[in-house]
């Protein structure tokens, strides 16, 4: 029979007090700690009796797994954000997991007006190991789907931002705007501060943090040279006579973080595969280990199948066989999965985005993992991937200032 951990049950047990307080608690409970089990407990214990589960996609059979699991009484229907708006479920109650997901502003995205749609006047279990992990403002648009918003006295974000944020000015291609991002953390803490239940891993008992490794694999001359000749003129003929054009700083700074890792796409939208050195050096460095790789572009994904025969997309594939390396697209595998089963974690490009980096490392750890958890960045010599990484590790984005003081002096 199923039990839940000492702490799920306590907090499952606050959280139910404080749905009933105050219509939704937002449980922060750092990965791996069992914020899914805690959820669906919580939903039991107030008496819901059909929910709502709003997940990832990968993340489905991850949480119909739990379900089964734990077998409580109400029915469920386990659902990804893109799908949302096709569901006909009656829900008396609604699980948001990853709701950082939700935080863009200062407008909402598609995506959270669609779940606000749904779930505005139900209860809501918000589920995040990372609730803001850029500002404090990426709250705003996650309580605005529901009536019982902390925030429900400001209608939109901007009157919101008047009272919650330090609005400052920043340039955009060469466009003025207002900046959002510096957020009145203190006031903000005092108007949500009894509805968030936070639990970390140190308090779960892990004993093993990722560790970060940064490792530099040689660039062929060739394609330092192609960099080379993209900053110069802009434009490169391919032998083949596909094009790649670089004649917008924003596409310039694309192309070379593809060529870094050493693929491209030309102007028709071709990938062209151009040197597997990278990829080769992963293959000879990691020799006989279980490995777990997130890549940045499809090019990349081509190249790194053809390296590794053993290669498979499905979490649940490579959790139970440790003879698969996995292959993750960033945006797509940094949340809701496992791979805890990995002697390592390859970053073999990097992304723009701090939150791929700390929801990314964090799929390497759980309670059980009883040795280190690494984590290893690697960045091709002479390339773009350890400026980009400057940034991100500062909580930055590697924005057209940085890309211009670096390319374009």
């Amino acid at each position: 029979m199923f039990e839940l951990r000492e702490y799920q049950e306590d907090i499952s047990n606050k959280a139910c007090d404080r749905l009933n307080k105050y219509g939704l608690v937002y449980l922060s409970m750092q990965v791996r700690t069992g914020k899914t089990f805690t959820a669906l407990a919580s939903a039991e214990k107030y008496g819901a009796k059909k929910v709502l589960f709003i997940t990832k996609k990968k993340a489905i059979g991850s949480v119909q797994d739990d379900y089964n699991t734990m077998n409580p009484s109400y029915e469920i229907c386990i659902v990804n954000y893109e799908s949302v708006h096709k569901i006909n479920f009656d829900s008396d109650f609604v699980i948001v997991d990853e709701a950082h997901g939700l935080g863009q502003y200062p407008k909402p995205s598609g995506k959270t007006v669609k779940v606000k749609e749904i779930c505005y006047n139900l209860p809501i279990i918000y589920l995040s190991g990372t609730p803001s992990p850029e500002s404090y403002s990426q709250l705003y648009h996650q309580f605005w789907i529901s009536k019982n918003s902390p925030f429900k006295m400001y209608s939109n974000f901007y009157k919101w931002s008047k009272d919650y944020v330090n609005i400052k000015k920043k340039f955009v291609y060469n466009r003025e705007m207002n900046d959002y991002s510096d957020a009145k953390i203190d006031k903000i803490e005092l108007l949500t501060k009894d509805i968030f239940i936070n639990f970390t891993q140190e308090q779960a008992g892990f004993n093993k943090k990722v560790i970060d490794h940064v490792l530099r694999s040689p660039m062929s001359e060739n394609l330092l040279k192609l960099i080379r000749i993209m900053v110069k003129d802009n434009v490169y003929e391919m032998k083949d006579g596909n094009i790649i054009e670089g004649d917008t700083a924003v596409k310039l700074k694309n192309k070379i973080h593809q060529i870094s890792s050493g693929t491209v796409k030309d102007e028709d939208g071709n990938m062209h595969i151009l040197d597997t050195s990278k990829a080769d050096f992963v293959k000879s460095y990691f020799t006989g280990q279980k490995l777990a790789i997130f890549y940045k572009f499809n090019a990349e994904f081509e190249m790194l199948k053809n390296t590794f025969d053993n290669w498979t997309s499905s979490p649940e594939d490579f959790q139970a066989d440790d003879n698969k390396v996995f292959l993750g697209q960033f945006q797509s595998a940094r949340e809701g999965i496992r791979l805890d089963t990995a002697d390592a974690l390859i970053f073999f490009n990097i992304d723009f985005s701090y939150l791929s980096y700390e929801q990314g490392k964090n799929r390497l750890m759980s309670k059980e993992r009883t040795k280190e958890a690494p984590l290893y960045f690697i960045f091709s010599e002479g390339g773009i991937e350890e400026k980009i990484y400057k940034q991100v590790m500062n909580k930055k984005d590697y924005t057209m200032y940085y890309f211009k003081k670096d390319y374009l002096k």
